[in-house]
């Protein structure tokens, strides 16, 4: 007969890292399941309360509790229908490692070496990297302008990035984008092939998911440490008018081959003034997260860089606020773990560029680094730094990061709208002066095009003032003056 009580006790009493096979046993258990997601939740946010600046608007501190509990709560159902292994679990378990009584003692090291090389700055939370340029599909507004054969990292480049990423920036949770990350292929090996090999870290990729078979699907859930994100722009319509004919029943049999084999996955939603109405549905979130049974989702709101950019399809401020109320209602009733990097700004105390704390920088496939996947001006190149005997920390320490960190904290210091985080999009004058002082090398023609055409610029900031007038309102009354409220 199993004591529940004496086993929540038992995660409640243990704050080390040795907790993690204690967790994973009460966790993979039915019984103890429910108890064992309660202790954790408990244990959690209270942890992230007292790590959390005590000026933080308290609705803020709230919107990341509930991130949590719909966090968990996803977990929890993955575990109850079988499409998480007990693999993939303890793979999962990992991406716990900025919470400190799961942190494992080599990446608080790495933590506290990374402090003292860097004036006591905490590390970013993650790294994306996109090792290839390659996409075996060509899909309007790529913010990549992926298609076809392209560049890509070599294997012992690639390699030396998750190690450093790992070692001197602590990191156990990594982003992989593209291109298409699974079309990777250098000396001979594949993504897979190279991300199992760093077991101390769990991958998130971002894929188009027709590359996914059952025997990738295989190949992914003996590696353990992958979650795939699957893009999708809605339903079967949508999705194939965006991304090509029959690609929605593409991704249909990927989600199936990985739910055979329990993998755990997410979807990547693309967010325009055209389909926002419907990824927001009840019937889509139904589908995705139901019928589907995704672990979690991702909403990333069209950014108007890359392949054919359009201010035309920024959805208008009126769909975003309509959408803010939207996915908070969803995260809070239905405990579905869903976030919009914008709309959920208060869950990283805003933007989340250039190496923030807890934050992210992106690394393309020529070496190129920039501080976010849609902000394509790139201050330096990563393999050009290698040549000079250089590491990822010569990369945190580049003068045009440094500024974007200070203008974070300026932002933030100031009582900054969080429902408006992004300097490219939602203060693109802001954003600007940054490059003009700096002088990044757009990534791309698309990215030089841009700063070039004053068309643009206007738009942009005709955009941001429109913004301005339907959030500031909402941040003043909803967060600043105002006690929490659901």
């Amino acid at each position: 007969m199993i004591d529940v009580r004496s086993w929540t006790q038992r995660i409640a009493d243990t704050t080390s890292e040795f907790a993690l096979p204690l967790i994973e046993e009460a966790l993979w258990n039915d019984l103890l399941r429910p108890a064992a997601i309660r202790q954790i939740e408990r244990r959690v946010i209270a942890e992230m309360e007292r790590e959390q600046n005590p000026d933080h608007p308290p609705r803020a501190r709230e919107d990341r509790a509930d991130m949590v509990r719909a966090l968990l709560e996803s977990v929890k159902r993955s575990l109850d229908r079988g499409v998480m292994s007990r693999r993939a679990l303890h793979g999962a378990l990992k991406t716990f490692n900025n919470v400190s009584f799961l942190q494992d003692s080599a990446a608080r090291d790495a933590a506290r070496r990374f402090a003292e090389r860097h004036g006591g700055q905490t590390p970013p939370g993650t790294l994306v990297v996109s090792p290839t340029r390659t996409c075996n599909l060509h899909c309007d507004g790529c913010y990549a302008n992926a298609a076809g054969e392209g560049g890509r990292l070599e294997r012992a480049v690639f390699d030396r990035i998750l190690t450093e990423a790992e070692t001197l920036w602590s990191l156990r949770f990594i982003t992989i984008s593209g291109g298409e990350p699974l079309a990777y292929r250098s000396e001979g090996q594949d993504l897979v092939e190279i991300l199992s090999r760093h077991a101390q870290c769990y991958f998130l990729v971002y894929t188009n998911g027709t590359l996914i078979d059952d025997r990738m699907a295989e190949r992914i859930a003996a590696a353990g440490n992958i979650t795939p994100a699957i893009s999708v722009e809605g339903f079967e319509a949508r999705t194939d008018a965006r991304r090509g004919r029959g690609v929605f029943q593409r991704i249909l049999k990927a989600m199936a081959a990985l739910r055979r084999v329990a993998v755990p996955f997410g979807v990547s939603l693309t967010v325009t003034r055209e389909n926002a109405e419907e990824v927001f549905s009840d019937e889509f979130v139904d589908f995705c997260f139901e019928q589907q049974q995704a672990t979690y989702g991702w909403i990333f709101q069209y950014m108007p860089i890359g392949r054919r950019r359009s201010l035309g399809l920024l959805p208008t401020p009126e769909q975003r606020l309509w959408m803010w109320r939207r996915i908070w209602q969803i995260i809070r009733e239905r405990r579905i773990m869903l976030a919009d990097f914008w709309n959920c700004g208060t869950v990283t105390s805003g933007c989340m560029s250039a190496a923030k704390p807890s934050g992210y920088l992106y690394i393309d496939w020529d070496g190129k680094v920039m501080p976010c996947v849609f902000v394509p001006y790139s201050p330096a190149n990563l393999l050009d730094i290698y040549r000079r005997g250089g590491t990822l920390d010569d990369v945190y320490e580049l003068p045009y990061f440094q500024a974007i960190r200070q203008w974070q904290r300026q932002y933030n210091a100031a009582g900054g709208n969080w429902l408006l985080p992004c300097p490219l999009r939602d203060h693109y004058r802001a954003a600007r002066e940054l490059i003009d002082r700096h002088h990044p090398e757009p990534e791309d023609e698309a990215a030089r095009d841009a700063l070039q055409d004053e068309s643009f610029r206007q738009g942009m900031i005709e955009y941001d003032e429109r913004l301005y007038r339907e959030f500031d309102p909402v941040w003043e009354q909803e967060y600043l003056h105002s006690p929490v409220a659901k």
